[in-house]
């Protein structure tokens, strides 16, 4: 049996965007021993696409650690690839495109040298969704289905939601606070939300605890989910909910691709034309600064009316 390489280390939105290009690779090489790269924060997420055979956790070692870096390139060299997809296309997998030395794989990505390069000039200008899909087709994948979360869900009747409800996503990377809507803000937007008769669920880690309970502050009706929440019971209540609205932020590229109507804020450190989620309703506000975004502007974006 051929055994084929997929890399793909994260972040959580950019997971959520590849499963188009994961399906169609899986369905390109339907006879063969898949095995992805990724980090252990997404093996789970991985493993149950039901696209691999097997899951490989990369610790992405640092340049000091030469013992990590040698056994990581004896293990590339032995799994035996025919071809590597590199969908993450960074310095350090062009790296590992090195380790494997020679003979290498065949090789689709940017990495010089590679077999399958992507060789469009205007590749950092494309949508993450497109320029993988581009990447499988200059490599003789014909067709990239759009990003598709179908298979991911858990059990959350234990949470017991009251229907309708809206989801808000507050968080964000803790090392970009620009790229957070603040948590007043939020916290009008749930009350606004509670007045037309839509239960706020607030949706996040716990680093967002302190976010989280100003906004139940503002909003006491809000049902507060902080921690409480997978990435497959995040799909989950995302199908229940009426909508969503959220920052630049892994959580929502799930609610999104899940299928809820989605409202999701940017301000001028992202890019929404190159990572912006995808799904069957994406709506996207974008300002300089989310702290001149106003709660009028939100609300009116949901195109909402009083039941």
């Amino acid at each position: 049996m051929k055994r084929q390489l997929v890399i793909k280390q994260g972040a959580l939105g950019d997971m959520v965007l590849a499963t188009g290009a994961f399906q169609a690779i899986r369905a390109h090489h339907a006879d063969d021993h898949l095995v992805l790269l990724t980090t252990g924060a997404y093996a789970g997420f991985a493993s149950a696409s039901g696209y691999f055979d097997e899951i490989w956790i990369d610790s992405r070692p640092p340049p000091w650690r030469v013992w990590q870096w040698l056994a990581l390139g004896r293990r590339l060299r032995r799994g035996g690839f025919e071809r590597v997809y590199d969908l993450q296309h960074s310095t350090r997998t062009g790296l590992y495109f090195r380790l494997f030395g020679a003979p290498r794989p065949e090789w689709s990505g940017i990495a010089t040298g590679c077999s399958h390069p992507h060789d469009n000039p205007l590749r950092d200008q494309m949508h993450t969704v497109e320029r993988e899909a581009e990447q499988l087709a200059m490599a003789g994948i014909g067709e990239t289905p759009p990003p598709d979360l179908s298979w991911l869900s858990s059990d959350i009747s234990d949470l017991d939601l009251p229907a309708p409800y809206a989801l808000l996503v507050p968080g964000g990377s803790a090392h970009r606070p620009e790229k957070r809507w603040p948590a007043a803000q939020f916290g009008r937007a749930a009350a606004a939300l509670e007045a037309l008769g839509l239960r706020p669920v607030l949706i996040g880690a716990a680093a967002e605890r302190g976010a989280m309970a100003a906004i139940a502050a503002a909003c006491p009706r809000a049902i507060d989910l902080c921690g409480q929440t997978d990435f497959g019971a995040i799909a989950a209540c995302a199908r229940g909910a009426s909508l969503a609205i959220g920052n630049d932020t892994g959580p929502m590229h799930i609610i999104a691709t899940a299928g809820c109507a989605s409202l999701v804020l940017f301000s001028v450190a992202s890019k929404p034309m190159l990572t912006a989620p995808r799904g069957p309703e994406v709506t996207v506000l974008q300002r300089d600064s989310l702290a001149d975004l106003g709660v009028d502007e939100v609300m009116a974006a949901l195109n909402l009316a009083k039941p």
